[in-house]
């Protein structure tokens, strides 16, 4: 891919004074983050740094203890059902339905969210005659491929993806990559947490490393070398 949004938009997400925790366990802790229009954000760190439970309080799956989260100006705890209407979401282990085809279930995401387009989604999806084989004979990157043309295929103007890369081979991922890149350039705000450093650094505007429930840096993509070393230690063997 060649060139990369300059993110100059409007926030699309803010994240204010951000924790989590669980009993007394602190999963986040006071996390402060931005992403605007037309910007693609990387979200990396250790296993245990926060990154699912702060996606998963991002797009209303889990409440914050405190702390404030808007996403595309509307506040996630005050109406979530409003909230998850501008957004896409790409969960770690997506749910699909067993018994619908990637046509079939494209077709209905497009009709609940009353905007986007069949065709495109199948685009994204890339499956070619798998699309009308049923969910429930898909392998794990199949199934990857259907919930991206899914969060992607009504143009929501933000996308929370978890590493939504996983299980995918290169040219599936190239592909998936080039959509998420047309989708910055109309606007869209994407927050991708991912293991897989070298996509970022070809793909991302932004780089933000959680650890510890914290914002340990936030660096433009081109610097992400400054990140590396300490990822790997953090990471381990």
């Amino acid at each position: 891919m060649t060139g990369r949004s300059m993110g100059g938009g409007e926030d699309r997400v803010v994240v204010e004074g951000l924790r989590k925790v669980f009993g007394r366990v602190v999963a986040v802790d006071r996390v402060d983050l931005r992403v605007r229009a037309g910007e693609f954000v990387g979200l990396v760190g250790p296993n245990g740094a926060g990154k699912s439970t702060t996606l998963s309080v991002l797009t209303t799956r889990l409440a914050p203890t405190e702390g404030r989260v808007e996403v595309a100006g509307v506040d996630v705890v005050a109406d979530p059902a409003a909230a998850r209407a501008r957004m896409g979401v790409v969960p770690e282990d997506p749910r699909l339905y067993e018994y619908l085809t990637a046509r079939e279930m494209i077709e209905f995401v497009v009709r609940v969210r009353g905007a986007g387009d069949v065709d495109e989604g199948l685009a994204i999806a890339g499956l070619g005659e798998d699309a009308d084989r049923l969910i429930r004979e898909y392998s794990q990157g199949m199934r990857r491929k259907t919930a991206l043309a899914c969060a992607m295929v009504a143009r929501p103007p933000v996308l929370f993806l978890d590493e939504a890369l996983n299980g995918l081979d290169p040219p599936s991922a190239e592909r998936v990559i080039r959509h998420l890149r047309a989708a910055v350039d109309r606007g869209a705000a994407v927050l991708l947490s991912t293991h897989v450093l070298d996509t970022l650094e070809r793909v991302a505007d932004r780089i933000l490393m959680l650890e510890a429930g914290r914002v340990a840096a936030d660096v433009p993509a081109d610097q992400l070398d400054r990140l590396r070393a300490r990822f790997a230690d953090e990471a381990g063997p």
